[in-house]
Order: structure tokens, then sequence, then C-alpha cells
């Protein structure tokens, strides 16, 4: 089933509709671009040509925030796919840890080699900037996705989803299934992700400020790192600690799938709702055994997949990174750069399980 057919059949599923995420899609002409740094302090220069081809063998390197960790695995393997598809020369390196600093020396080694690319998801906004602007001073196109670096040090974010979106989602999901009423605690990835933080703060502000949630009490988080026992021990820890929990949420697949295998073989299972975002064959199991009623995601394989193309796009004078330029990324279609060189890849689904089986990621 292809991305667009997988949304028209869910479409009545869209539990996550709500988050009003647009992809604008039609044809480009040649736009003049600033020729100055903009107030984001990104560099955007040149002049666009639609019409341009990419190049052939373009050197594209990819830095997931680390290695083995099955979620940055199926986004670098879009990456992979899409690079394939263009006849370009893919590259994969990184850290085994998620720590802040942990992808700075690869980012030097992927500018000693000449990619003509770097595709990374930032562990911290500010700890790979340096780095990412030397690449920059060196001719190398800079495209974060899935969790940004500041805008001054990359040329495109390939965001999953609006931030508003994500964040208004896992309070409407959580509050869903919990009636609206008890204590809440979330499990995040690592305390530097921009993402997660991202999606957490605004999650926080709807539980304050919307009348439906006014009975949620938000009582802590926890970090496993995007490890998986560390997640797994948070979650026993949080159990302990709040008796009364009423739901755990995790907006990191490592996480949630963590809390998962922890609650479905304990004496908590029926008894605490696990919500967030996940991949469907991770949670697969939980969702059928009764242990996850509800949780959503977009298809990791995507955004590696655009992260590629729109590197390409960048690195062949299709587009420089400037609002309103337009491009097509393969199979994706067309796509326009908004407003601070953010591309957004498009609505998440939720998974239960009358859809879970519908999808093999």
């Amino acid at each position: 089933m292809s991305r667009t057919s997988r949304r028209l059949a869910l479409a009545p599923l869209a539990g996550i509709a709500a988050l009003s995420l647009v992809l604008t899609a039609c044809g480009g002409t040649t736009q003049e671009s600033a020729s100055e740094s903009s107030d984001s302090g990104s560099r955007v220069t040149g002049t666009a040509n639609p019409d341009a081809e990419i190049q052939d063998g373009l050197k594209i390197g990819f830095l997931p925030k680390q290695l083995n960790n099955p979620y940055s695995d199926i986004e670098v393997a879009g990456g992979e796919k899409a690079v394939g598809e263009f006849g370009g020369e893919y590259k994969l390196v990184g850290p085994n840890d998620a720590s802040a600093s942990s992808q700075v020396s690869y980012i030097n080694t992927l500018i000693q080699q000449n990619q003509n690319v770097i595709a990374i998801a930032a562990n911290d906004p500010n700890a790979v900037c340096p780095s990412l602007n030397q690449a920059r001073d060196a001719g190398v196109k800079v495209v974060t996705f899935d969790s940004d670096a500041d805008k001054s040090c990359r040329d495109l974010f390939i965001n999953q989803a609006t931030t508003e979106g994500v964040g208004e989602s896992l309070a409407k999901m959580t509050s869903d299934q919990i009636g609206g009423s008890g204590k809440i605690a979330i499990l995040s990835a690592t305390p530097n992700a921009t993402n997660q933080n991202a999606w957490i703060e605004v999650l926080k502000e709807q539980l304050a400020s919307n009348p439906e949630y006014k009975n949620i009490e938000l009582v802590t988080t926890v970090y496993g790192n995007d490890d998986d026992q560390k997640s797994f021990q948070e979650t026993q820890g949080l159990l302990q600690t709040y008796p009364d929990l009423k739901a755990i949420v995790s907006p990191t697949t490592v996480g949630i799938s963590a809390a998962a295998r922890y609650i479905s073989g304990s004496s908590y299972k029926d008894k605490i709702v696990l919500t967030g975002l996940g991949t469907p064959n991770q949670m697969r199991e939980y969702v059928k055994n009764g242990t996850v009623k509800q949780f959503a995601l977009w298809d990791p394989t995507d955004i590696g997949y655009l992260a590629a193309y729109a590197g390409a796009a960048l690195s062949s004078g299709q587009i420089t990174g400037a609002e309103g330029e337009k491009f097509t990324a393969g199979e994706l279609g067309e796509y326009t750069i908004g407003v601070d060189g953010e591309l957004v890849l498009g609505p998440p689904t939720v998974f239960d399980s009358a859809n879970i089986d519908q999808y093999n990621f």
C-alpha cells in the first residue's frame, strides 16, 4: 500500500487529524533567493533552478541520533532508498549513544570525506552547530531530520509533523484513554532531545490551558536516554513511585516499546494506560495482548527519504532553501519549503487493533 493510499484508507481514524498539517503540492518556477543571511542566521544564497537535474554521484552522509536504534534504522533506510533512486553514494555513520556531543566527531569525518550533503538527526540543537557550520563553510549542504539543530547551522529541517500538532495529539490520546482525569507521567528520550522537549512543552501547555484537561495532572518527566534497558527501568520506577498513576506518555519509540514490555509482564497490565509514539512492528504484540490501546506515528522511512531528496535538490541547485521554493521528492511528490527552511512530512496515523496489521515498519 502506498503512502498516499494508506492515508486515504485511514482518514476516518484521524484521531490525529486535528494536526492541521498542510503540504503544499504544486509545480515551481525559478525563484530568486535573498543573497544576504536571513534573521535566523541561515545562509540562503544564489538562484534556484527547479528544472535542474539531480547531479550524478552525489555523496550523501546520514548521521542519525545513534546506530542500532530501531527507529533510526528505519529512517536511514528510507534515505538509502532515495539515494539509490537518484544514483548517489550513500554513507552511514553515527554514535552508539545519544549524548549531546557524540555526533561531533562524525560530522568532522563526513567533512573530511568530502560529502556533498550531511543529513543529521541532532542529539542536541547547539552542540553540533560549530561542526555543522564548518561543513557548510566547506560547501556541504546540511539537512536536519527528525530532531532539529539550531536553524543558524543547517539549510533545511525535515519535520515529521508540526510541533504543536504532535503535542496536541499526545494530550488528546492520553485524555481520551483515561477519561479526562488522573495523574500522568512522561517517559522521554534524552534531556536535550530537541523534538522530545518541544512536544512535551506543547503537551504541558495543553494540560495547563485547555479546560478539557483540567483534571489531568502531570507528576513528572523521566528520561530513558533512548536506551531500552534504562527506559524499562524508568517505567518500573514510575509505577512504584506513583501507584495511582493513570497513564505513561512516551513520545519516543524506544521508550514506549520498553515500557510496554515491562507493563505487559507485570501486575500493572490493564491498570495503566500507555500511549505515545511508536512503530507498528514494535508495538503490534502489545496492542494485540491489550497492553496498549492506541499510539501514533508517521512513517519514519519517509523522513529519511525526504531528507535525502531535499539534500540532493539543495546540492544540485534546484532549491536554495528559501521559503516558497518547490521541489519533487521522488515518490512522495512535490514539497514547498516553509518558514525557516522547514518541510513538514505530513500528519501521523493513530494505530490501534483495527488497523495495525495494515502496516509493516
